[in-house]
């Protein structure tokens, strides 16, 4: 279609142009007849770049959240000291549990807040009041895995919680590193 409209634009000739489109398309059959692959497709692999397949960028786009999602790990009591979480938690093979009063899913306890709540002498206080400042994406059932990596990674998270849409307080499930890992075909920790 450029050439149709380059060949037009310098003539300013309308009879050239169905000459033109049937040299065009004559020209494509042929050539994609004998050069399976485009050409643009072929240099980039002469220079010796790889770029993924129409067919592997379909499928990592149709991979979803619920395809990879796993039951909560253990979830931490809103009322629970930083000391008893520490002691609760401290076999797991994650990094990140979610907290919840009841029902109602509060947030996301990294280790690592639990080790500073320690180390500044809170070891005493409840994780609801702790896990009110700390802001962790979530993701929902929906939507597509590279997006929660991306979240994950963003943030140094080892897993992400699964929210319903119309409540976020209401948690179904997590979504863990390892396990998205597992379905790229890459072994990941934490997917025990």
């Amino acid at each position: 279609m450029t050439s149709v409209l380059m060949i037009f634009e310098m003539t300013r000739d309308y009879a050239v142009i169905v000459p033109l489109m049937i040299a065009n398309l004559t020209s494509f059959f042929i050539s994609s007849h004998f050069q399976k692959q485009p050409i643009y497709e072929a240099l980039a692999l002469q220079d010796g770049i790889h770029l993924p397949s129409r067919g592997a960028r379909a499928e990592t786009v149709h991979c979803t959240v619920a395809q990879v999602m796993r039951r909560s790990p253990r979830m931490l009591l809103a009322e629970t000291s930083v000391q008893e979480a520490i002691k609760q938690t401290r076999l797991s093979a994650f990094h990140t549990w979610p907290v919840a009063d009841g029902e109602r899913f509060l947030g996301m306890m990294p280790r690592e807040a639990l080790k500073r709540a320690v180390a500044d002498g809170k070891e005493k206080l409840p994780l609801k009041i702790l896990v009110a400042a700390i802001r962790v994406p979530h993701v929902h059932t929906d939507q597509p895995l590279p997006l929660a990596l991306e979240r994950m990674s963003r943030q140094h998270l080892d897993v992400l919680p699964v929210v319903d849409r119309a409540n976020l307080h209401k948690l179904e499930g997590v979504v863990a590193l390892g396990d998205v890992l597992d379905s790229y075909g890459v072994n990941g920790e934490g997917s025990k």
